[in-house]
């Protein structure tokens, strides 16, 4: 057992939500965010610890989402809007009532 959690605290862990179907560099903004928000303390999960292929996309969909779930904050990364499966991440986010947040960096562009 990790000596904060036997403290009784436990840093806020958050999901990685975002475009990856479509997107070649998907895995450089996966990562420039990962190290951002676990440098602000975070506990990141994110959909790219999953292999590329051997499974559906449904499959895949329901992995991100038990992972999602598991978490106290999704955070959107820039052009998620475009990405169908983000969409539903966010709208479940929302129904379940967790945190949600954009992640915004240079570089990364701008909202959704």
């Amino acid at each position: 057992m990790p000596i904060k959690e036997a403290q009784g605290k436990r840093n806020k862990t958050v999901y990685l939500a975002g475009k990856i179907t479509g997107d070649a560099g998907y895995k450089e903004k996966f990562k420039k965010a990962q190290e951002a928000m676990e440098f602000a303390g975070f506990v990141v999960l994110s959909p790219t610890i999953l292999p590329e292929d051997g499974f559906t996309y449904n499959a895949y969909m329901r992995m991100t989402t038990a992972m999602m779930l598991e978490c106290d904050a999704v955070c959107m990364l820039p052009g998620w809007k475009d990405s169908p499966g983000a969409r539903c991440e966010y709208d479940r986010a929302r129904q379940e009532g967790k945190e949600v947040m954009e992640y915004v960096a240079p570089g990364m562009g701008g909202e959704g």
